[in-house]
């Protein structure tokens, strides 16, 4: 079925498993009721819940809290909290601020892009190695074929979250997973073959850590949306206390500019020339 008649059997109504809501008496969340059997539940429990339709243990929880918790960066020189400051700055609103401030988190290189690149990397790795597959040779195709997302950071190439989010995975018991020791046997393999600059990044820990728990690379992005979240607000706020135009304001004589010198400009009009007859 296509086409129109695909059209006309959705008209008109929603097929739906994760929920619905009836005003004025309930609403429910993936089967259950939202106020009495989900009441009490965490958020990230909640969130989770909500993206995968699996419940995970207090400890996995606790885990993914620490990955937002670690990368929460108060920073309003980092890319996309600039947005958010630059926002408050400007007079805009909190959420309209945000929400850009979020949506420039979706790069290609950093931010959400490598999250997913990296969970997708490793999901294939422990394929094949589970099959018998030699990982050398596994990361000597990667590497051919352009970036091993998860390794390497273009500011410093040790990343300071790494111990923290390790240890925590570590004391919560989820340090012996396939692809979070994967990880390490990766970065390490990359050394010996000449690649210093190469080391785990947090993209790489975060997603081994995510693809032990079961996320697909859809649910590991979903997962990351918020993560920049935390350190927003602060830069938000602190810009909105601010003058007006005072964020980052940068003096013509600072742009180095390399177009077009100087030049005359000639106002054109549209009068018709007179005839010189």
């Amino acid at each position: 079925m296509n086409g129109p008649d695909l059209l006309t059997a959705h008209a008109g109504t929603l097929r739906t498993k994760v929920g619905a809501c009836w005003p004025g008496s309930r609403a429910v969340f993936r089967g259950h009721d939202l106020h009495q059997d989900l009441r009490n539940s965490d958020w990230m429990d909640l969130y989770i819940f909500g993206i995968t339709g699996r419940r995970f243990s207090p400890e996995q929880i606790k885990l993914l809290h620490g990955i937002w918790v670690t990368t929460s960066y108060p920073d309003t020189r980092i890319w996309n909290n600039r947005v958010a400051g630059l926002a408050g700055n400007a007079r805009s609103t909190p959420v309209l601020g945000l929400s850009a401030a979020l949506a420039v988190s979706e790069a290609r290189i950093y931010g959400g892009g490598p999250g997913l690149r990296a969970i997708d990397f490793f999901l294939r790795a422990g394929t094949a190695v589970g099959s018998g597959g030699n990982l050398r040779e596994f990361i000597g195709t990667e590497l051919a074929s352009g970036y091993i997302y998860g390794f390497g950071r273009p500011i410093d190439s040790r990343d300071e979250r790494l111990p923290w989010l390790g240890e925590l995975a570590e004391s919560l018991g989820m340090g012996n997973g396939l692809h979070f020791k994967l990880a390490f046997a990766v970065e390490k393999m990359l050394l010996d073959m000449g690649k210093p600059n190469l080391l785990m990044n947090f993209a790489g820990m975060t997603a081994a850590l995510g693809a032990d728990l079961g996320f697909t690379p859809r649910e590991f992005h979903l997962f990351r949306f918020p993560l920049f979240l935390a350190g927003m607000p602060p830069c938000w706020r602190e810009a909105a206390e601010k003058p007006e135009g005072t964020l980052f304001p940068t003096p013509c004589a600072d742009i180095a500019y390399e177009g077009v010198a100087k030049r005359r400009w000639e106002r054109i009009t549209d009068e018709p020339k007179k005839s010189s007859s």
